[in-house]
């Protein structure tokens, strides 16, 4: 017995049964489905068919060799034992840290978090399960995926096979787009797109929307009144708050096409459509036009993201961030100013210095207006300072303990 998965127009790579006996299986031409992921990784070199007769232990060994593990069993077993790979990755992780140095810098510490989420990825993204050609899952008591992976792939398309915990992720993102989030600064809720970062930390959208405006922004100024830029837009939380202010008209872009589908989508359930417009998946509107005011919350650490999610939060190079900084002066109306909102968390990691930061204001001929600041509330920040780790060493702990975020106003010098 054996399945296809089709990877390209001329690879295949078979399932075969090695470890059980699967007997719900159609015949194999039935099973054929292309490989999916959405964050680029590669289809596996082998694949086998698993039920819930499969122990942890032998599912752990064999994708730690590379196999894939296509579920055929209970929905529920199958969430089970991703939970039991989790753990095992886990004490792999610790056993590691054990045998080597403890990190001696928020750095190292950051970099070997980021090593062993990356294998504890690879490892858990080798559980797939199989969608049918109408995106449907058809294992026994499995949910009704169908709208969810709609919103995420868009159309069906024929069957896919798809990693388990790809799949959690966007029935999650479901949930996050029906409830949203509430963002007191709105005083109202934000729904977040499948890939479009989430607003949860709500500092960012705290600054923007208590900062003094510019004058740029006023009637009677070119290249007309009230005219922003929302630089990454993501769900358009932002251009949203700048709307609320009064501010005529907020142009918005992304990199990721869907971003704009969910910061439109999010506009009109705020009454602002006629406000808030998208403006093209380059950084700056295209057209050179020029605004009283550009805001720009770009990814925080320099680092390489593996995932859509993660462009969020890694900006690798710092592209982004000096993209925005470069392009700023020529795209500012007389009077007008650039708000980079930034976390320094990256300054405590030791992966970018404020000397750094300022050089690079400097060199895209701007100054420093003014800078508001916050703490952040979310969990990873407030949980480091009651941790006695923090104290007793854990440099990553005390890295988020003591970030800040801020607001920097720039002009041109």
């Amino acid at each position: 017995m054996s399945a296809t998965i089709r990877t390209d127009a001329s690879t295949t790579v078979t399932a075969v049964t090695t470890f059980t006996t699967v007997t719900t299986l159609t015949p194999a031409a039935a099973l054929t489905a292309r490989w999916h992921s959405e964050n680029g990784t590669p289809p596996p070199g082998r694949v086998v068919l698993a039920d819930d007769r499969l122990r942890a232990d032998t599912a752990h060994h064999l994708v730690s060799e590379d196999t894939a593990l296509l579920w055929q069993g209970d929905y529920h077993g199958a969430r089970q034992l991703l939970s039991a790979l989790a753990r095992r990755a886990d004490r792999e992780a610790r056993g590691s840290g054990r045998r080597t140095a403890r990190p001696a810098t928020p750095g190292e510490a950051f970099r070997e978090q980021r090593r062993h989420q990356a294998r504890a990825a690879g490892l858990l993204g080798r559980l797939v399960v199989r969608l049918e050609a109408d995106h449907a899952l058809l294992l026994r008591r499995a949910p009704d995926v169908r709208q969810a992976c709609r919103e995420a792939y868009g159309p069906p398309d024929g069957p896919r096979v798809v990693a388990l915990r790809e799949l959690l992720g966007v029935l999650g993102a479901r949930q996050w787009r029906e409830r949203g989030v509430h963002v007191p600064a709105l005083g109202a809720r934000v729904h977040p797109h499948y890939g479009v970062f989430s607003p949860v930390r709500g500092e960012y959208v705290d600054l923007v929307a208590r900062a003094p405006l510019p004058a740029a922004l006023g009637p009677g100024t070119a290249p007309g009144p009230g005219t922003a830029f929302d630089l990454g837009t993501g769900t358009g939380v932002l251009a949203a708050v700048l709307a609320r202010r009064g501010v005529g008209r907020v142009l918005v872009t992304d990199v990721n096409p869907g971003a704009l589908v969910c910061a439109r989508d999010n506009a009109r359930r705020l009454g602002l459509a006629d406000r808030i417009r998208p403006a093209g998946t380059g950084l700056y509107p295209p057209g050179g036009r020029r605004a009283g005011l550009v805001v720009c919350n770009p990814p925080w650490l320099p680092a390489e993201p593996t995932s859509a999610l993660e462009q969020g939060v890694y900006d690798s190079g710092g592209r982004m961030l000096h993209g925005f900084l470069d392009g700023l002066a020529e795209r500012l109306a007389p009077g007008g100013e650039g708000w980079l909102v930034l976390s320094d968390l990256a300054e405590h990691l030791g992966l970018r210095s404020r000397a750094d930061l300022h050089s690079a204001f400097a060199a895209a001929g701007l100054r420093v207006v003014g800078r508001l600041d916050a703490r952040p509330r979310h969990p990873r920040a407030t949980g480091a300072t009651r941790r006695t780790g923090v104290r007793g060493g854990d440099p990553l702990g005390a890295a988020r303990a003591a970030e800040v975020t801020s607001l920097w106003r720039l002009a041109p010098v």
